[in-house]
């Protein structure tokens, strides 16, 4: 686990420049039970895999704004990209992506690029600006925040498997890259103020896995510096659809959905927890070309959960995804 405890410690190192020294005791704390080897498995299996990865050299031709994150260090052998892909196959199921690690292209289940591209026009410049991830799977969108000229892109998810994979891509990218990665969930940040230090909050996918929606926005908003921007994509439901779909059991054959929004209720559900500036920048239906099964995710994705005769029906007969990505600015 030392791959895991040492970047913690990175980035406990960071928390003076960000101003929040006094988050250090709560997060070691919190960090240390996440961290934990005997909550997890599966560790058994990914361990071997990220120590086997982390003896191959850091690459030096780095790219991070293009559609796959890319790494590649010169005068690897034939057999070295054989084992490299080995090892990254033990880190299974990669969903978020796409990565091209020494000529390994890892064909992730979504398309993220896809996503980013439809988000960055959209954005205050992210240059020079400490950004916040909620929900970063295996972090590919903090390489493309730090792409766009962050000086520090934070992720959060409490998935040790997406750690493990962020740990393994960081590693050829260079350990020194500000891009860092909490296993926790927003709910296990502190909340000892002062807490709203970053420039831009991104909260992609996940709005819709809360029970409480108006408790994550809250939480959101208190991460935000004054004036800063949120970055909120989600499932949304059109507008002929109603206010709100609570599913009745699964939704898409996930039992962790609980509200779908329209966007006209969702803007409302931002502005009553004090957002300002509220726009709708994007809406978009999920495609089985964006989200997919693959090489590198083996298991049932998207053309599954839908409808065989339509298409535009989820399997229990609900409007297909369709995400919406909303930005709104904390009050100055």
């Amino acid at each position: 686990m030392k791959h895991y405890h040492q970047h913690l410690q990175d980035f406990l190192q960071t928390l003076p420049s960000l101003g929040l020294s006094h988050w250090q005791s709560e997060l070691e704390a919190t960090g240390k039970i996440a961290l934990d080897p005997r909550g997890n498995g599966n560790l058994s299996r990914w361990l071997p895999a990220l120590n086997a990865l982390t003896q191959y050299p850091n690459a030096s031709d780095i790219q991070l704004n293009q559609s796959a994150i890319s790494a590649k260090t010169p005068n690897l052998s034939e057999k070295d990209q054989t084992d490299l892909k080995s090892h990254f196959k033990k880190l299974m199921p990669w969903r978020k992506g796409p990565y091209n690690i020494n000529h390994v292209y890892i064909d992730t289940e979504w398309r993220s690029d896809w996503k980013w591209d439809r988000v960055v026009p959209h954005l205050s410049s992210l240059d020079g600006r400490k950004v916040l991830d909620i929900g970063c799977g295996s972090g590919y969108h903090l390489w493309r925040m730090l792409g766009e000229g962050a000086v520090m892109a934070v992720g959060v998810d409490p998935s040790l498997l997406f750690m493990t994979q962020f740990l393994a891509v960081k590693h050829f990218i260079g350990t020194e890259a500000p891009a860092y990665f909490l296993p926790l969930t927003l709910e296990q940040l502190p909340k000892t103020e002062p807490t709203g230090v970053f420039d831009t909050v991104f909260s992609m996918g996940v709005l819709y896995h809360r029970r409480s929606p108006m408790d994550h926005l809250i939480d959101l908003k208190r991460t935000l510096k004054p004036g800063g921007e949120l970055v909120l994509e989600t499932l949304v439901i059109p507008e002929d659809q109603g206010q709100l779909l609570v599913p009745k059991n699964r939704y898409a054959q996930m039992n962790n959905v609980w509200f779908i929004p329209s966007v006209d209720e969702l803007s409302h559900w931002l502005e009553k927890c004090g957002y300002r500036n509220v726009r709708c920048v994007d809406i978009d239906q999920t495609s089985t070309s964006e989200q997919r099964s693959t090489e590198w995710m083996e298991w049932n994705s998207l053309s599954d959960f839908l409808d065989p005769q339509d298409p535009n029906k989820t399997i229990e007969g609900y409007p297909a995804p369709i995400r919406a990505v909303l930005l709104a600015n904390k009050p100055t």
